[in-house]
């Protein structure tokens, strides 16, 4: 699979490029999640929701334990799930539709391309109302998503980190509520039917196996599905650190230059020493390290006791006509080209150069692998770090070019439920500052703290 596709989606015409050629998907997407509870469904619709937002599909999240929830009082105890409870049966089929009706009305006028089911959909009588609904009344794509998990291990992690925590149970204390959650998983048990093969022959679906143990797939079809299989067999669970700082600070810094392959500074290198000081004392299990093809960040991990590795997709964002040039020199020479990246800095593409869309692109394949991966140090470039936490911390476009990222900092993010924890960590080694916040006035650089000092902004 070609992992440096290009993705341009405006409302029901989506644009896929691939090369010069140019295909159109005008049909919407329903991933519709199948499985019992505490099988990691919720954290693989929120996982899959971030990746395409950050690849510039339109996806929303539609769950529906917070449906229910609205229309019902105070959760009192699994009895709400027992399959002979008929007036709790008729409310969560109603939440089912009304949910349902959601997703069609937001793909159909809210400007939505794929919209993700998260419920347990674990009958053929429900899995068959919403291909009825789906695909053979609104002519929508449907894949179902089946996360089957027989690990007692991971599902009394996923019990204690995540159901535990919901709502259900915030006044419940810890070992009532863990009982009561099992029972309403036998409750479900009862009643469920896996995704049959001769049964729903004509479905297009996935199975997930004790997170990614074992996959199948059945009838997955068009781009975006391909897409979405893709990412799906790439994530895990494994408990790990990914830890991004940027290079230490550089000679293009100190004189404002943007872009370029310089050295490091004298300070750059006292960071280089702290940082291979801070990670060696770690003793990480495990650890790699990748960089960019450039000299700064190469030169900041030489002491780095850890399997390195040079990625040319972290290069940092491409200035074209602009490297090596101060923002004031590029205010001077291109007024019109300065003002227009302002207005719209995630989309402006520097001339015979790049913009932040295309960077988001050309890290796809890096983040892919990053999913894959245990404990890693990226050490690469500003721009290049705003678009890796904006998928991360599942930050909009147009939030992702003005994310801060300081020099001399690591960024230590851990995995958690459904999100990542975020830690900043400065290392005392003074540097100059390249952050420059986005202006009031577009095309103006009096609000530059010190000096935009050799990265793209």
């Amino acid at each position: 699979m070609d992992m440096q596709l290009g993705w341009k989606f405006l409302h029901k015409e989506t644009f896929i490029h691939t090369g010069d050629t140019t295909n159109f998907i005008n049909v919407p997407h329903v991933i519709a999640m199948v499985g019992l509870p505490a099988r990691g469904k919720t954290y693989i619709a929120k996982k899959l929701s971030r990746y395409l937002n950050w690849i510039g599909i339109n996806t929303r999240v539609f769950n529906l334990g917070e449906y229910r929830r609205n229309v019902t009082q105070a959760y009192r105890n699994h009895d709400f799930f027992r399959p002979d409870n008929d007036i709790a049966m008729q409310i969560r089929t109603s939440c089912a539709k009304h949910a349902l009706d959601d997703v069609v009305q937001w793909l159909e006028t809210g400007g939505g391309e794929v919209a993700v089911f998260d419920a347990t959909n674990s009958t053929y009588e429900r899995r068959k109302m919403i291909e009825e609904v789906v695909v053979k009344q609104k002519k929508f794509k449907l894949l179902f998503v089946e996360s089957i998990c027989d690990d007692p291990n991971i599902i009394e992690q996923n019990i204690m980190e995540v159901k535990v925590s919901s709502p259900d149970y915030a006044n419940m204390n810890k070992d009532d509520a863990m009982n009561d959650f099992r029972q309403r998983i036998e409750h479900y048990q009862e009643k469920y039917q896996p995704l049959d093969r001769e049964q729903e022959k004509d479905y297009s679906y996935m199975k997930i196996y004790n997170t990614g143990e074992k996959i199948i797939i059945h009838k997955h079809e068009g781009h975006i599905q391909s897409r979405i299989v893709y990412f799906l067999m790439n994530i895990h669970i494994t408990k790990r650190t990914i830890y991004l700082t940027r290079h230490g600070e550089s000679e293009h810094n100190l004189k404002g230059l943007i872009g370029g392959d310089s050295d490091l500074s004298v300070r750059g290198k006292l960071y280089a020493e702290a940082l291979a000081n801070y990670i060696n004392d770690q003793n990480i299990e495990g650890l790699r390290v990748w960089t960019s093809w450039l000299k700064r960040t190469i030169q900041t991990v030489a002491e780095i006791k850890a399997p390195q590795e040079r990625w040319k997709a972290l290069n940092e964002i491409d200035a074209g006509i602009c490297e090596e040039m101060t923002y004031e020199e590029i205010q001077k020479k291109f007024p019109e080209d300065f003002r227009a990246r302002d207005q719209n800095k995630f989309f402006y593409r520097y001339p015979r150069g790049e913009s932040y869309e295309d960077l988001v692109v050309r890290l796809e394949p890096v983040m892919m692998e990053l999913e894959r991966q245990g404990n890693v140090l990226v050490v690469t470039h500003q721009a290049v770090l705003r678009c890796i936490l904006a998928y991360f911390l599942d930050k909009p476009a147009s939030e992702l070019p003005y994310l801060e990222v300081p020099l001399h900092t690591i960024i230590k993010l851990t995995p958690v439920a459904y999100g990542c924890k975020c830690e900043f960590i400065k290392i005392p080694v003074d540097a100059v500052s390249t952050h420059r916040p986005k202006p009031e006035v577009p095309g103006t650089i009096e609000k530059l703290i010190n000096r935009s000092n050799g990265e793209i902004e």
